[in-house]
């Protein structure tokens, strides 16, 4: 996909509406995590020193297009001046006179947030009227959100449309990765999916089976493929139910080529609890009163050694219980070798979706990852292989003017 990034136009003097994501962890009207608001920097930063009037667009929490004071962005300004060095001014509006005025009166370099756009009820249903007042402030439009960009909302899609888009580098750079991922990987590639249960990721599996040469599973959902081969799983988590989805997707992959990685061997306990007495049972043959929480070393040895030659790893979800230790191994063991391979040049690397970003950091691996995306929803969907509107928007081709 061709798009326009913020290289390509003229931003001196121009108002910037600038959709971030700052749904940001908040506890006692605190930031407590600022990772989406520090990879925001760079975006700034060059909007700064290109005389934009920066204007950012943005939601927190699910006020249901009602006006609610808990879910005000006003919280946030300490951590993003803090973050972004610099003044940030704020609109008690994303519309109407609050935010004209302040749209009106900010110069150069200056940088401003709007109220929470999900106040408004136009927002959530790509109301063309609210689009258009949204569009009344600014003369660019830049999405750097990618995280929110599998929605068509006002914000994330429908103002590309009213005024000439851009992707801003935060957006540039997960495009560019999960292209590298999936798009046009360099070959062989794996990928890891791990979680609970593969009731919630049947389009992803079904998609990957069809991308990757090798499909290592974890967690309960690898539960849920050994049931369906015939295995003694114990107490395990799995979904009997979808066994025969289970099934249709060892199909899948077989005619595609796509080699499933199953546990050999699980860490398996009689209670879930921080250092629970633990036993390593075949994975085929876990006793009746034991469940498996992570995998074994001949598991991890095994991966290793099938994909010791691959030049592409796509990750989503953690091996086993890795908040739990000593339960995290299986799932450091992976991320330690990963990081190692892409540190020395050899292995391209991309995770994201739910707790992967968690369990990497546990693992002390997250930092040599090439991508580590802070998206989850729309990491998903990417992964499934549809189309995420907010990124549609900025195509080139596919804009109506």
């Amino acid at each position: 996909m061709k798009f326009k990034t913020i290289r390509d136009i003229d931003l001196n003097n121009k108002r910037v509406l600038m959709r971030a994501d700052l749904n940001v962890p908040a506890q006692k009207g605190k930031v407590t995590d600022t990772a989406r608001i520090d990879r925001l920097k760079q975006t700034i930063d060059y909007l700064r020193k290109s005389g934009a009037k920066i204007l950012i667009l943005s939601h927190f929490g699910r006020p249901d297009g009602e006006h609610n004071p808990q879910m005000s962005l006003a919280f946030l300004l300490p951590a993003l001046e803090q973050s972004w060095n610099t003044k940030v001014k704020f609109a008690q509006d994303c519309i109407g006179p609050k935010a004209e005025s302040l749209a009106a009166s900010l110069q150069p370099g200056e940088v401003a947030i709007l109220e929470n756009v999900r106040f408004h009820k136009g927002e959530e249903a790509n109301d063309p009227a609210f689009c258009r007042e949204l569009a009344k402030n600014g003369d660019i439009y830049v999405n750097d959100a990618f995280s929110v960009s599998h929605r068509a909302h006002a914000s994330t899609e429908g103002l590309a449309h009213l005024l000439p888009a851009a992707a801003g580098f935060l957006m540039e750079e997960e495009l560019n990765a999960l292209d590298k991922a999936l798009g046009n990987p360099s070959r062989p590639v794996a990928a890891i999916a791990g979680g609970s249960k593969i009731s919630t990721k049947l389009k992803v599996l079904n998609n990957l089976v069809e991308k990757v040469d090798f499909l290592i599973l974890g967690g309960g959902m690898a539960n849920t493929f050994l049931h369906a081969q015939g295995a003694q799983i114990g107490l395990s988590l799995c979904e009997k139910e979808m066994a025969d989805e289970a099934r249709k997707i060892m199909g899948h992959a077989k005619s595609k080529s796509c080699k499933i990685l199953l546990p050999l061997d699980s860490v398996t306990v009689t209670s879930i609890q921080p250092g629970a007495p633990h036993e390593i049972h075949d994975s085929r043959k876990i006793p009746e009163d034991q469940l498996a929480i992570d995998v074994g070393p001949k598991t991890i040895a095994h991966i290793l050694n099938e994909t010791k030659n691959c030049k592409t790893l796509v990750w989503n979800g953690p091996m086993g219980v890795f908040e739990i230790k000593p339960f995290d191994a299986g799932t450091n063991a992976l991320a330690i070798e990963a990081s190692n391979r892409t540190k020395s040049g050899n292995l391209v690397s991309i995770a994201g979706g739910g707790d992967t970003a968690a369990a990497l950091e546990n693992a002390g691996a997250a930092d040599n990852f090439t991508y580590i995306s802070t998206a989850g929803g729309a990491f998903l969907e990417w992964l499934e292989g549809r189309t995420l509107p907010g990124v549609a928007a900025l195509s080139i081709k596919g804009k109506a003017a």
